[in-house]
Order: C-alpha cells, then sequence, then structure tokens
C-alpha cells in the first residue's frame, strides 16, 4: 500500500540500464484488449482553467543570438495504469503552473501504422494495443525531441475506430513546459533520457476497475460481464508485466491520481524553480548601448515623411486624417522594403520584381492594415495571417491563430506589424516563418514605427532578417509601449476605444 502523502523514489544506479530499448514481449496467453471507439486525443490548442486560458499552441519568443530557444523546454513524464488518472494529473498540473506555454502530448497518437494482417487483428478484437511493440518509439522519441529543442512537429492523429492514422495531422509547436501522458512512457530507454521529471500516478486496482466499468458501459455500450472479462485476461495482467515494474524509474509516485493536491503543488513548485524566467529586457539589455544594427533601413527623413509623421503622433488627429496619412506612409515604406528584393531587370535603373515569389504576412490585427499598400503594388500577391496578443497577466504575447500560403518556404516574405516595441511578437512570427522553412534571409520585417529594443531585440535573435521602418523611438515605458509612439495604432485605426494610457508628459518630440 502507498502512504498517503506523496513518495519520492530516487532511481538506483543499473535502474534503466535493465530494460532494453523495448521491455519484453507480452506472454502469449494474454488476450488483446478490446476497443470500440477511437480513443486519439487531439488535443485542443488552449485550455480553459478557473482564472484564464493556457494557450498550447506556441512558445517563448526569447531566442539567443542564433535564433534558437535560449533555455530547452521542461518535459514531464506521466506514467500509470490504464483509467489511473493521467490526463487528469496532467491537466491540474498545467492549470496549476499557469503558465501559457504548454504542450499536452499523448501517447495513444503515435500507435503504429496496421498492416493488413494486423488490420484482420484488430478486427476480430485479437491485436494487442497494449503490448510495447504496438508504438511507434522512433517517431514519437522523434517529436519529443524536436519538442524539446523549441521546434515545431507534426502529430499523428490516431483513429481506433479504422485502426489507422487519419490523413491530416496536427502541427504542435515547442513549449516551456511539455507534458508527455502515457501508459507505456516509461517503457523506452531514448525517451527517459529526454524526460526531466518522471510521474507515476499509482491509484489502486478497485478504483481503476470501477472507472473502467462506467466509461466502458456508459461511453462504449458494453456490458459488465465483458469489460469485468477483458479487465481480468488482459488489462490486470498487463499492467503487472509492463507498467508497474517502471514505478521504479519515477522521480515522483502520485497516489490517488488527480486528487491528491499537495502532490501536485510539489510538482508545480519544482517545475516552477527549473523555469528560467527570460524577459524583453534580458535578451536586449546588453545591446542597448550600441549602434543600431546594419540590418535596419529607417525610411529617408524628408520633409513630406516628417511632416505625415507630426500628423499620425498628435493625439488630437482625426481618425480620418489618421487613417490617411498613415496609409501614405505605408505605401512609402511597402515600396523602400520591395527594393531590396532582387531586380528581375539586371543592368538597368528600373527594378522590377516577381510578385509571385512574394507573400506578404500580417501580424493581425494592426499589421493587416499594411496589406491593402502591398497589394496596390504587389496586385497578386499572397497573404498570411499570424495573430499574436499579449497576455495581461504574464506580458508576454501569445500565438493564437495562423494560417500561412502553401510553399511559402521558396518565398520572400514580407512580414508587416505597424509597431514593434520590444519585438516579442515579431520575434515569434519570425520564428514561426522559420519553422514553415522560410530562409531567414529572405525574411523582411516592415512597421512604421519601432522602439530602439525591439530593433536590438529581433536583430540579435535573428541577424539575417532586413528590418525596414520609417522612424525608430529610443524609450519604452513600463506598459511596454513606445514613447512618443503614435498610441495603440490599432484602436486609433479601427475607431475602438483604448485604456487612456498617453500623457502630455509622454508626449515629447519625435526623434527620427
Amino acid at each position: 500500500m502507498c502512504c498517503p502523502l506523496v513518495c519520492f523514489l530516487i532511481c538506483s544506479g543499473g535502474g534503466d540500464g535493465s530494460l532494453d530499448r523495448l521491455l519484453p514481449s507480452l506472454s502469449p496467453g494474454l488476450s488483446p484488449r478490446k476497443r470500440t471507439t477511437s480513443q486519439c486525443k487531439s488535443e485542443p490548442p488552449l485550455l480553459r482553467t478557473s482564472k484564464r486560458t493556457i494557450y498550447t499552441a506556441g512558445r517563448p519568443p526569447w531566442y539567443n543570438e542564433h535564433g534558437a530557444q535560449s533555455k530547452e523546454a521542461f518535459v514531464i513524464g506521466l506514467c500509470g495504469g490504464s483509467a489511473s488518472g493521467k490526463t487528469t494529473v496532467a491537466r491540474k498540473i498545467i492549470e496549476a503552473l499557469d503558465v501559457p506555454w504548454v504542450v499536452l502530448l499523448s501517447m495513444d497518437s503515435f500507435y503504429k501504422v496496421l498492416s493488413p494482417d494486423q488490420q484482420t487483428l484488430a478486427a476480430s478484437n485479437d491485436y494487442n494495443f497494449d503490448h510495447p511493440d504496438a508504438f511507434d518509439f522512433d517517431l514519437l522519441t522523434y517529436t519529443l525531441r524536436k519538442l524539446k529543442l523549441g521546434k515545431s512537429v507534426k502529430i499523428p492523429v490516431y483513429d481506433f475506430t479504422t485502426h489507422g492514422r487519419q490523413k491530416d495531422w496536427k502541427t504542435v509547436y515547442g513549449a516551456s513546459v511539455i507534458i508527455f501522458e502515457g501508459i507505456m512512457a516509461f517503457a523506452d530507454k531514448e525517451l527517459l533520457q529526454l524526460l526531466d521529471m518522471k510521474i507515476f500516478v499509482d491509484t489502486d486496482s478497485d478504483i481503476r476497475l470501477v472507472r473502467r466499468l462506467r466509461r466502458d458501459i456508459t461511453e462504449r455500450g458494453r456490458d459488465i460481464e465483458g469489460v469485468i472479462k477483458q479487465y481480468n485476461k488482459f488489462v490486470k495482467p498487463a499492467f503487472e508485466q509492463y507498467i508497474e515494474p517502471t514505478m521504479r524509474l519515477a522521480d515522483i509516485v502520485v497516489p490517488r491520481g488527480g486528487g491528491n493536491m499537495v502532490a501536485i503543488d510539489l510538482i508545480v513548485q519544482h517545475v516552477h524553480s527549473q523555469l528560467e524566467e527570460v524577459r524583453e529586457a534580458a535578451l536586449a539589455s546588453a545591446h542597448q548601448a550600441q549602434p543600431l544594427p546594419q540590418t535596419l533601413s529607417v525610411l529617408e527623413s524628408t520633409p513630406q515623411v516628417r511632416g505625415m509623421h507630426t500628423i499620425i503622433r498628435n493625439k488630437e488627429t482625426s481618425r480620418d486624417e489618421f487613417i490617411f496619412y498613415s496609409k501614405r506612409l505605408m505605401r512609402l515604406l511597402i515600396e523602400r522594403a520591395l527594393s531590396f528584393l532582387p531586380s528581375q531587370v539586371p543592368n538597368t535603373k528600373l527594378h522590377c520584381f516577381n510578385c509571385s515569389i512574394i507573400t506578404g504576412v500580417s501580424i493581425l490585427r494592426a499589421g493587416e492594415t499594411m496589406e491593402p499598400a502591398l497589394r496596390a503594388v504587389c496586385k497578386d500577391v499572397r497573404i498570411g495571417k499570424i495573430l499574436i496578443q499579449t497576455n495581461q497577466d504574464t506580458g508576454e504575447p501569445e500565438l493564437h491563430y495562423l494560417r500561412l500560403p502553401k510553399d511559402i518556404s521558396e518565398d520572400h516574405v514580407i512580414l508587416m506589424d505597424c509597431t514593434v516595441s520590444t519585438g516579442a511578437a515579431a520575434m515569434m512570427a519570425v520564428r514561426v516563418l522559420l519553422d514553415h522553412d522560410v530562409q531567414e534571409d529572405k525574411i523582411l520585417l516592415v512597421s512604421l514605427l519601432m522602439a530602439e529594443m525591439g530593433v536590438h531585440s529581433v536583430a540579435y535573435a535573428f541577424p539575417q532578417v532586413k528590418i525596414i521602418t520609417t522612424a525608430v523611438d529610443k524609450k519604452v515605458n513600463d506598459l511596454f509601449h513606445i514613447i512618443p509612439g503614435i498610441g495603440n495604432f490599432g484602436d486609433r485605426y479601427f475607431g475602438t476605444d483604448a485604456p487612456p494610457d498617453w500623457s502630455d508628459e509622454d508626449m515629447d518630440e519625435p526623434s527620427y
């Protein structure tokens, strides 16, 4: 019997050395578990908690000088018997962590594709889905390793009704914390090496049986005799042979599953102590005193440009005038950005370009206002959209929506955002483009107004990205708004209300 408190188990020397990559095969006399409905967990992109919504598709935007994550993700492995409450524990950990960058990865997505003979066995309930050989550990290890490095991955969606993978796979991005759960989560040596914390959910066998009875009878239409027969012939022996022995590999054993909040609180405290808080100031602070990077191009400060800036920076300017002069600046800015693209007419002063190799990507919502200026110059240009919004609790950006044209990897990409203060949203957008195989030196970040902090941050993380703007302001206030800036561009352009975050003290003379 496990004690009522959480038990901490320290792996003894040679604990996992006794394992082959896959655990031994099941005894021939054991029967397979019957599955009648799909158990594939295609996780939603968000988790709603009592306090906030936690987005599980995305990653922190902070990168080192090589454009890689400053620190690998912290991976938590959750193992336990069927119906032990692994998913419940995982969700409670996510809610208690209260961080936006979380990926929940289920082992159910990584069942192997069955051969025709295996399909026949599965149809007659004679295929063993709980044997280690039923899982694609090569794909699983490859996927988890990429996620740990902050890379995007494609996750298969397995359908137990057809015993095969669906055509469309799910795209998942790296995160600060990855929670990986499954009955065989500790069964592979290479997989174990990727886990920073190993948790075994230990629930009494009678409770697990009751849960299976309730689930299979109410959700799968089975009779009680069949469920008990299946449990005695397959589930219980499989747990004793393959799952329970891996408890010795766990760092933490959680008795009673999701109801043990003492254990969950201890886990959360440890994870918080391991996560490195990397903020935008830390990324750019070492570069603030340095000259602006050579990858930056600022529109020539002509009397016309200065005059238009004076108008749009004035908080008393009407919305109609603000839109009119913003559009004029956008047109000049887009034409300046396109001048950096390869010319299609060599040895002449006429600069022409092939719009078929150009894709515009706007960072919603303000970046969308620059699309007409791009289309005015490139009529048939393809447009993609990325929605990134700042979390008001953490001050960090979160990726909410993504739609990019197919075959974008071969294109020159004009990445559009009207203002860039810290550079966090811009860096996240650049990282998403790189995840879709766009070459870094083919990305042009275009913005009406930028803060020095944002310029340094983007150039530091992605030194090959070309940055084009009409002006660079020096200051960013405590709310990470550009000073003097132009206020909230989206609110002024679309006519939506915003909190009064301007003050007369902030409205210094603009710097160009």
